[in-house]
């Protein structure tokens, strides 16, 4: 069966995206899969990569997706996958022909439904949710009004945006009564964004200002959410084998170090900043509501494949446990210590196993009644 491994991007997040995909196409047992590397280069090309392309973090350095041979994707469903723009003697004219797409993409034009509205019109299976789940899950807006209105407990927090789609970096964004309902401190995010790119953490309303213009720089929609206490734990969320139910694995938690503030781009990945506990130090009772949450919040969403959903766990005014969604990803990280294919390995499901369902469950999906993606 021949994947193509998609990675790299137009967003903030390309270099993380590249470290994703060089562990997922390790995983892809060779056996069974022809991994076919497809990397979007940071201005939108496309290309098969150059030999040595490296798709891993080394020395502080980030790897990003630079030369190689420039393919397109196909839009009409017959073409059956990529077309070479460059013929060269070793790949020939001929379409390179795919069975299904594994976009590891992160953020715009990747997990934000562009990308999967693009292998739509082509009629090519691929892994993960959909065009409504990934845009709408990729909108902190909406993410959070879906949920609510699942009935699944969202923080306080202000929407910024003016009729012009552009936000103003004015002290008085803010109404006294949002200051009021908000407290400090909040967190100023672009709403369309992740891996904390753009995100800031404001103890002073006087810092307010930069801080939505450093969001607004990355997306002119800005989400700013009061801090919730509690403890942040993660679950990780696969589609059900033959048609079932989705299933949670064990959750996980994620601790700061002493001397990190927040868990900002640099403790995720470049820093010895945080401690993992997987899974999750929990109650079985603690385990099952969060696992429950977690199949509800995928549900709400709408999200097929897999998605991992992030939770504040704290206490209510009643004393009883209190789960909060942060947000939910439809893509996420599949690096070396990435929380989600950790939380599969502890709950019994290994790399290679977790790849092999993801790349079923898209086969499955396309073979649906009245769906487009049809298997070849």
């Amino acid at each position: 069966m021949r994947v193509a491994v998609v990675f790299g991007g137009r967003s903030a997040e390309h270099a993380i995206s590249c470290v994703s995909a060089g562990s997922v196409m390790a995983a892809l047992d060779p056996e069974r899969y022809e991994v076919v590397p497809v990397g979007i280069a940071r201005d939108g090309r496309w290309v098969l990569p150059d030999p040595g392309q490296r798709l891993a973090i080394a020395d502080g350095r980030l790897p990003e997706v630079g030369g190689g041979t420039a393919v397109t994707l196909v839009g009409d469903p017959g073409g059956r996958g990529l077309a070479v723009l460059e013929p060269t003697a070793a790949i020939g004219p001929a379409l390179t022909e795919v069975d299904v797409v594994f976009p590891v993409l992160h953020g715009a034009y990747g997990e934000d439904g562009t990308i999967q509205g693009l292998l739509e019109m082509s009629g090519l299976p691929y892994v993960g949710s959909g065009v409504f789940a990934s845009a709408a899950s990729m909108d902190k807006e909406h993410t959070k009004k879906l949920l609510a209105a699942a009935g699944l407990p969202q923080g306080e927090h202000v929407v910024l945006r003016d009729a012009g789609g552009a936000v103003s970096p004015d002290p008085d964004l803010l109404t006294a009564a949002d200051r009021e309902r908000l407290g400090l401190p909040v967190f100023v995010k672009p709403s369309r964004a992740g891996s904390s790119i753009g995100i800031s953490k404001v103890t002073d309303w006087a810092r307010f200002p930069e801080a939505v213009s450093t969001a607004a720089a990355v997306d002119p929609k800005v989400v700013v959410e009061a801090a919730v206490p509690g403890r942040e734990i993660e679950c990780g969320v696969l589609a059900g084998r033959d048609g079932g139910p989705p299933e949670a694995s064990l959750p996980a938690e994620i601790r700061l170090r002493p001397g990190t503030d927040w868990y900002d781009f640099d403790a995720k990945y470049l820093e010895d900043a945080v401690e993992f506990d997987v899974p999750a130090d929990l109650t079985p009772a603690q385990t099952r509501m969060v696992q429950a949450a977690s199949c509800r919040a995928y549900l709400a969403m709408d999200c097929e494949g897999l998605a991992r959903v992030d939770f504040f766990l704290g206490t209510g005014p009643d004393g009883a446990d209190r789960l909060v969604v942060n947000e939910v990803n439809t893509m996420p990280g599949f690096t070396p210590i990435s929380m989600f294919p950790r939380m599969w390995a502890a709950s019994g499901v290994a790399y290679p196993e977790l790849v092999d369902r993801l790349v079923a469950s898209a086969l499955a999906r396309a073979g649906r009644p009245g769906d487009q993606r049809t298997p070849r």
